[in-house]
């Protein structure tokens, strides 16, 4: 037991979503760490996360900065991985985590990297680790670019809708862009290995494990979802415009209706999802090179011994699901 009490003990808030679930199933695998959550009171996943040896220290994210201390007791680092519309909301764990002395913390981020001014929630991300490096408390930032769940087009016979499928159907000129990606699955094991690595410490890392192309994308789906020729009849060329265009429609509808950004969302999905492939299409945002001009470590240059994990691989497991849909719905949310 003495042994036991000797790992660091990492906190993780936001367990019920994707992110949060892979981090804990990560941090457990390593073997590394004692592991701890912080989910909201009237989560169910309580005791199947305490079933698994991870002790539970019940609270919510609002609760004030003296609550939020006495649970950060003896944490030696925090990770966040609240969705999107809670990621302003981090600042008082983060200052309570300063006063409890946690040695680092880990804002809820796992997206795109990118410049300030292009899309709102990155903007709201940025803000964030502004203020955790203005408050003194060690650091490292995590992105992993997009996931390969929604980086695959999806079948024909997937039953999401039509509006759906047509975000995988659309590409960029001839479809030559790379984007980075991850398979959100592996999300926890890499940021286990980052968060034991004293280089890390005072740096954002860039996770990948692939960067194909749209037109390598697409052409994995004709060939693996039983559709053949006949999904690429679906597949619509877009231009850079086409992104302009929707964004600028997107900012006249919500200064009409500001009601339309919606009590529980940073921005209007449609117009926040049109911001993000003009970010990684356009922009080509999402690359190694962008990341690194950006200051970002690189995560297969710091573990070389990794193995990396194509979406080739991917794909045959994706298109061998009863519906590949499901796999789109987890990174619809990203919660």
């Amino acid at each position: 037991m003495a042994q036991e009490n000797a790992k660091p003990l990492v906190l993780v808030v936001g367990t019920s979503g994707n992110t949060g679930r892979s981090i804990v199933d990560g941090l457990l695998k390593s073997g590394n760490f004692r592991s701890s959550t912080h989910p909201h009171r009237a989560r169910r996943r309580h005791k199947l996360y305490a079933r698994r040896g991870v002790e539970v220290r019940i609270g919510d994210i609002h609760d004030d900065v003296k609550q939020l201390e006495a649970v950060l007791r003896d944490v030696d680092v925090l990770i966040s991985a609240v969705p999107g519309w809670l990621i302003r909301e981090q600042k008082d764990i983060f200052r309570a985590a300063k006063e409890a002395g946690v040695k680092r913390v880990v804002p809820s981020d796992f997206g795109t990297p990118g410049a300030k001014g292009i899309r709102a929630l990155h903007d709201t991300k940025l803000e964030i680790r502004e203020f955790i490096q203005a408050l003194g408390v060690g650091y490292t930032f995590v992105d992993v670019g997009g996931w390969m769940q929604g980086w695959l087009p999806l079948p024909s016979r997937s039953s999401m809708s039509d509006e759906a499928k047509q975000v995988g159907y659309t590409y960029l000129d001839d479809g030559s862009v790379q984007t980075l990606v991850t398979d959100r699955r592996h999300i926890g094991t890499h940021v286990a290995r980052i968060i034991a690595d004293p280089r890390t410490l005072h740096h954002a890392v860039i996770v990948w494990e692939d960067a194909p192309s749209q037109a390598e994308a697409q052409a994995l789906a004709v060939r693996l979802s039983g559709d053949g020729e006949a999904l690429r009849e679906k597949f619509v060329r877009a231009t850079r415009d086409t992104f302009r265009q929707a964004i600028e429609e997107g900012k006249r509808e919500i200064a009409a209706d500001p009601s339309a950004l919606g009590p529980q969302v940073t921005v209007k999905v449609s117009w926040n999802g049109y911001l993000y492939m003009h970010s990684i299409l356009v922009l080509q945002e999402n690359t190694l090179a962008n990341a690194k001009r950006l200051g970002y470590l690189d995560m297969r240059e710091l573990y070389p011994e990794m193995p990396r994990y194509p979406l080739k691989e991917f794909a045959e497991e994706f298109y061998n699901l009863p519906e590949p849909g499901e796999e789109y719905n987890a990174y619809a949310r990203k919660d």
